[in-house]
């Protein structure tokens, strides 16, 4: 693959051989029940400027390297996800608390989905920003970003048959495992609701969500139709205004050998040219990285051009940007890291070292963590004081594969 060879750097063996339990690392976020939309008052869109702005307030907070220019804005090297907690009113309120924060310390990239706490995440997300816009944080320096693809239902299969099916905005054989779609009028209709959700006019990242999902139960043949016609729909949310760029967000399809299960990043952007040429808005992808979980930088996945490549390489090569999730495995990381993965000056706690190695692997954008408590919060600011680790300096924690 041309351009930079990661694997040049990264064929490097851990000293450590730090692999965590396969059987922790194959549960994609799913089906849950959701409850009724409530108003919030945000609106806007991150643009460049806004961004820009947004990073020159933490001259001594942040330290080089923290914020990253890419899709035209300034984005934080560390992302607040919210994907994981209890969905009541106290969650919420902890989560409201938490995203403003996380802004007010240097983190402006949040991350959410409509089936994440039963659609909770997205309006707690919107009510933060609300706030956030009073205190003087607009919203056009924050980079919000969403996923559809599940149905958010305590029955999807009932709901998708009455509100979906019932309503002409898919068929019945849309729906794959149960409670996973990904027709253009679902899609669009699950637009609609994160959007009212999050009280806004546009979303500035759109995601299919783990849409390797479908590759379960449909052949790549019909996989390859369904993705096109998603992506068609998206660009003309792109062409409305109510969606920046969109993109993938996944579990295992990246991080897998080639295979019918997996997801080819070259064949997915050709789908988006065949759409929309190359000024297409297919530009993100994301998935799990962490010391547990390293495929992204170590793993030859991918083929572009003939050549094989990890996917952090592909996605330099096709012109998209790398959001990496799961940086701490959902807590797992958080603590009992082995001695040699403590090398990371500056910090003091296992949460920050092992968010420090996430979001200074080269080529990756931004490390999405779930903060879900004021604590979490404080506790990753931190890392933002501290500049990036050196690729070397990353190359010798990583099991290879």
């Amino acid at each position: 693959m041309p351009g930079w060879n990661i694997h040049a750097t990264f064929a490097i063996s851990s000293p450590l051989g730090y692999v965590l339990s396969r059987a922790l690392l194959d549960t994609p976020q799913g089906c849950v029940g959701s409850s009724g939309p409530e108003e919030s008052t945000a609106s806007g869109r991150a643009t460049a400027a806004g961004t820009a702005t947004y990073a020159r307030r933490f001259p001594e907070s942040a330290a080089r390297g923290h914020f990253r220019e890419a899709l035209g804005l300034h984005l934080s090297s560390v992302g607040l996800g919210t994907y994981l907690g209890r969905a009541d009113a106290a969650g919420d309120q902890a989560y409201r608390e938490a995203i403003a924060a996380a802004v007010a310390g240097g983190i402006n990239v949040l991350d959410t989905a409509v089936n994440y706490r039963e659609e909770r995440s997205e309006r707690a997300v919107g009510a933060a920003l609300a706030d956030l816009a009073a205190a003087g944080f607009p919203r056009e320096g924050v980079v919000v970003a969403t996923k559809g693809g599940y149905v958010p239902a305590r029955d999807p299969e009932k709901y998708f048959e009455k509100q979906i099916v019932g309503r002409g905005l898919a068929r019945a054989e849309d729906l794959v495992a149960g409670c996973h779609c990904m027709a253009p009028g679902y899609l669009r209709q699950q637009l609609d609701r994160s959007l009212e959700n999050l009280g806004l006019g546009s979303v500035d990242i759109y995601y299919l969500h783990n849409p390797e999902q479908q590759l379960d139960e449909v052949e790549p043949a019909i996989f390859g139709v369904r993705i096109r016609a998603a992506f068609e729909m998206l660009e003309e949310e792109v062409g409305r205004g109510r969606v920046g760029h969109y993109g993938t967000a996944t579990w295992n399809g990246y991080r897998i050998p080639p295979g019918p299960r997996a997801l080819s990043l070259e064949a997915l952007v050709a789908r988006a040219r065949e759409v929309a040429g190359e000024s297409h808005h297919f530009r993100v992808v994301q998935l799990p990285f962490n010391v547990g979980m390293p495929e992204a930088l170590v793993a030859r996945t991918q083929v572009v051009a003939g050549a094989t490549g990890s996917l952090l390489e592909a996605a330099a090569e096709l012109g998209a940007i790398v959001i990496g999730s799961a940086p701490l495995l959902q807590g797992r990381l958080a603590r009992g890291l082995p001695a040699g993965l403590a090398v990371t000056p500056g910090l003091a706690t296992d949460a920050q070292r092992a968010l420090q190695i996430a979001r200074s692997a080269p080529g990756l954008t931004t490390a999405l963590v779930g903060m879900a408590r004021l604590s979490h919060v404080r506790e990753n600011l931190a890392v933002l004081a501290v500049p990036p680790l050196a690729p070397a300096a990353v190359a010798g924690l990583l099991p290879s594969r």
